[in-house]
């Protein structure tokens, strides 16, 4: 089974409100630019812009999306301001689907198992609760997850993975604190190939002060997971809080020169105003955002799905 197969109705409940804050801010705007008016102006175009970039679209994206808008405008001559939500949420869709370029693997299938996926981001955004809930994701639908804790420079974070790799009842491959990552990440996958393991998820450390060793650091894991798994990682998900906003954006910017990454996964947007963030990275980077975080609860990371999203932020 596929993993898009899974998003059901309880699903769907929980991203509309998770991405409640973020709705409540945007619509609530809408409606107020457009009180008193019965077709869209430039006024309306205006402050439509205004409350796109408020909400941490991103200065270019939301351009786009103005002139698109614009572009209708121009060719049907008369559209009502009654239509302006529905005029937006078909745009940003296509915007979605046109730069979601990369083809995300919905069903791990690799000439060498298992498949690896390295997992960056910085301290704090969430990375370790990540890899936690999607090995939770995967053991549910019946994959073998093996979880490796190649973040060796703080030991907190090896004993967040394993709190989480218990609670998952997961394995974790694990050395020292001060360890070579290398050698956990080889180490792990070592031991899912000889186990026959679906999926092999590994922690990175979340430092971004140095760029060079960041780079030099991650190509190392990658050089000696492929001395294992020819083709591996196979997956590179950065993790960013879409709490943070513009922070996020800088945070791709730094780890795509450093990496090739290819899947993105946004947090924390049930604590934010702001959910417009995925749309912006989504368009400026044109990597696909695969999963979202819209609660605390194991089960709050979802598989990011465009149309449900855009249908859930604008209704």
């Amino acid at each position: 089974m596929g993993i898009f197969n899974i998003f059901s109705k309880e699903n769907k409940k929980s991203l509309d409100e998770g991405l409640s804050q973020t709705k409540k801010n945007v619509l609530q705007k809408i409606s107020r630019i457009i009180i008193g008016k019965t077709k869209i102006d430039e006024e309306v175009l205006d402050n439509l812009e205004e409350i796109l970039i408020a909400s941490d679209v991103g200065v270019s994206t939301t351009l786009k999306i103005i002139e698109r808008i614009e572009a209708r405008v121009s060719k049907d001559k008369y559209i009502g301001t009654n239509e302006l939500n529905s005029i937006l949420k078909e745009e940003i869709a296509k915007l979605l689907e046109e730069n979601d370029l990369a083809q995300i693997n919905t069903n791990f299938n690799t000439k060498n198992k298992p498949y690896v996926i390295m997992v960056v981001g910085v301290n704090g955004v969430g990375k370790t609760t990540t890899i936690g809930k999607l090995a939770f994701m995967f053991k549910k639908m019946g994959k073998t997850v093996y979880l490796g804790a190649a973040d060796t420079f703080r030991a907190a974070a090896i004993d967040q993975l394993e709190i989480w790799a218990k609670r998952v009842d997961v394995p974790l491959i694990k050395q020292k604190m001060g360890a070579d990552p290398a050698s956990v990440a080889f180490d792990t996958i070592s031991s899912a190939k000889a186990n026959n393991a679906d999926i092999v998820i590994i922690d990175t450390a979340g430092r971004l002060h140095n760029k060079i060793n960041l780079m030099n650091e991650l190509t190392k894991i990658k050089n000696v997971m492929q001395k294992v798994i020819p083709d591996a990682p196979h997956e590179i998900l950065l993790v960013l809080d879409g709490s943070t906003g513009q922070n996020a954006f800088e945070q791709a910017k730094q780890f795509t020169v450093a990496t090739e990454v290819n899947a993105l996964a946004l947090t924390k947007l049930d604590g934010t105003a702001k959910g417009g963030v995925v749309i912006g990275i989504s368009d400026q980077f044109k990597i696909p955002v695969k999963y979202i975080g819209i609660g605390e609860k194991i089960e709050d990371l979802q598989i990011f799905n465009k149309t449900e999203f855009v249908d859930s932020l604008f209704n």
